[in-house]
């Protein structure tokens, strides 16, 4: 395994980008050490973790995780490896539990990651009066936690690098899409929670293309996704407009990105997004007044408006952060050409049943491995990552030209630029810079510099 990539691979000021990072086993390799075991990640919402015992399995990388409440009601992210011998503690998705037994050799763990203190041969560790003469230390060998955990409004992220930037500097303001993500409609933050099940599925591709699909690629959705467009499936059917509402801030700008941080989406911070049609009359007047709850809401907070379309966290995390669909998107690596998608989807916590109902059976056939626009991408990303493989085309590298030069510094968002056109590649080319900066193998500090201190 090298310890940082050839720097010519990635040329983002020119919009040069080699096939062989989305290829090489090798570039796959220093990902996981430079790039997960570093980055802050996605782990779920707290909403998968209402009781004490209550526990989620989740990923970090190519990493099993859990999400755990502890008896006190304490949040917690643990590797979910024994450290007797590495066996997997919990192999269930979810549930509730006092113990984590481990099924190899019984050693078992609270759901804060201690390593049980409960004498005699069948709890905590077998045989710890006589095989190990009480002389094992149990404060060193309970579950490893992260260095770093956050909770943001019910959105649970983690690192496992005591030096990674604190999060607020780590998302910068890319935090005003996570803002919507965690809100209702009515613009409350925290009050949201996640539909019971994450659809899991696997894709024979490079987990980079999941990622820049959803950073704010508009180019691709005229050609992708005309015949969803064409049966209709949004809210309000084929015959109503996707949307409506009267925006008081018309929409200028296409794209917003973070040049050195990596992370981008569609919109800006002045364009508000608007409400959807629905088929139902009552649905659409239940979310008008939503709407205008919520415009009011921010308006007095002082707090943007818009920023509410697709987008992405750097490294793997996208989302919509609008209400239809309110979801998020998580690409974790298997390998440098496969990966496993995880898919939540969020609603108002305080929804009417009939309504949340709807949007259950809505979302699920909009989004995911069964929802139209989702077997869209899946096809793309798989026939990309397929036919660049090639000994041939390997040598060939990818186009990322759409709309350079084109982007200007934003005036809402630090650190941030704009996109004066629609169909821009602007999001693509600071995700491969942060990228980049991460794949040298320089510290956060030398990273930190290398921005300016910013």
């Amino acid at each position: 395994m090298t310890d940082s990539v050839d720097p010519l691979m990635v040329d983002p000021d020119n919009g040069i980008i080699s096939r062989e990072i989305f290829v090489s086993q090798d570039v796959f390799d220093t990902e996981l050490e430079q790039i997960f075991a570093r980055a802050w990640l996605f782990i779920g919402h707290e909403s998968q973790i209402p009781e004490p015992g209550d526990f989620f399995n989740s990923r970090m990388g190519t990493e099993s995780v859990l999400l755990t409440r502890d008896s006190e009601g304490e949040i917690h992210v643990l590797l979910n490896s024994c450290r007797h011998r590495g066996m997997k503690v919990c192999r269930y998705d979810e549930g509730n539990t006092h113990d984590f037994v481990c099924p190899y050799h019984g050693w078992s763990y609270s759901t804060d990651g201690t390593l049980v203190s409960v004498a005699g041969e069948l709890f905590g560790v077998p045989h710890y009066r006589a095989g190990y003469d009480r002389k094992l230390d149990r404060s060193q060998w309970g579950l490893i936690p992260t260095a770093q955990m956050v909770n943001h409004h019910g959105l649970i992220f983690a690192t496992w690098d005591p030096d990674t930037p604190s999060f607020d500097e780590y998302t910068g303001g890319f935090r005003f899409w996570l803002d919507n993500l965690a809100a209702n409609t009515a613009g409350e933050r925290g009050r949201v929670k996640a539909l019971r099940g994450v659809q899991k599925w696997r894709i024979k591709a490079n987990w980079k293309f999941v990622s820049e699909n959803f950073l704010g690629d508009n180019y691709h959705g005229p050609t992708s996704h005309s015949s969803v467009d064409a049966v209709g499936l949004g809210p309000g059917g084929k015959e109503a407009p996707t949307r409506h509402g009267d925006n008081k801030k018309p929409r200028s700008i296409g794209s917003t990105s973070f040049f050195d941080l990596g992370h981008g989406g569609v919109t800006t911070a002045g364009y508000a997004w608007g409400y959807p049609e629905f088929e139902d009359e009552n649905m659409t007047t239940y979310f008008q007044q939503r709407w205008q709850q919520r415009e009011q809401r921010l308006e007095a907070e002082d707090r943007p408006i818009g920023g509410l379309g697709p987008s992405t966290m750097f490294p793997s995390m996208s989302l919509h952060a609008g209400a239809f669909p309110r979801a998020l998107i998580v690409a974790h690596p298997v390998g440098p050409t496969e990966t496993e998608v995880w898919r939540w989807f969020l609603v108002d916590d305080d929804l009417p049943e009939d309504i949340e109902s709807w949007l259950r059976r809505w979302y699920l056939r909009y989004s995911g491995p069964a929802g139209l626009v989702e077997q869209d991408d899946m096809e793309n990303w798989d026939y990309a990552t397929d036919a660049s493989t090639g000994t041939i085309a390997r040598r060939y590298p990818y186009n990322y030209q759409l709309g350079l030069g084109m982007a200007s510094p934003s005036e809402v968002l630090d650190d941030a630029v704009e996109s004066s056109y629609l169909m821009t590649e602007e999001n693509a080319r600071n995700y491969y810079r942060r990228w980049a900066a991460l794949m040298s193998g320089a510290s956060w500090a030398e990273i930190d510099q290398a921005r300016g201190g910013k």
